[in-house]
């Protein structure tokens, strides 16, 4: 995962917005949970707002220059595939 050292030089923002208690934000949850730490001991500049919102749908949010902000829907998606999507949104900045 070589990709999350230098995600702060292709996304100025991420934002991960999900319910406390739904079943559908459970993985986001997770994902938050288990990936947090790791994302911010690599990229301490990268501001990473964790946003909940009870019935709100999961969402990863990622901001790029000029303000350019791209969304990804998480519901249904897995931990892993949440961490894909990361990814993706990562590349698309460079």
């Amino acid at each position: 995962m070589a990709w999350r050292a230098s995600l702060s030089r292709s996304v100025k923002e991420i934002r991960v917005l999900m319910c406390q208690s739904s079943p559908a934000s459970a993985p986001a949850r997770e994902f938050v949970k288990k990936n947090y730490a790791d994302i911010k001991a690599r990229n301490r500049s990268l501001p990473f707002l964790i946003r909940e919102c009870s019935g709100v749908q999961p969402q990863l949010w990622a901001r790029y220059d000029m303000g350019v902000e791209r969304c990804v829907n998480l519901n249904g998606l897995t931990e892993a595939q949440i961490d894909k999507k990361l990814e993706e949104l990562a590349k698309a900045g460079e």
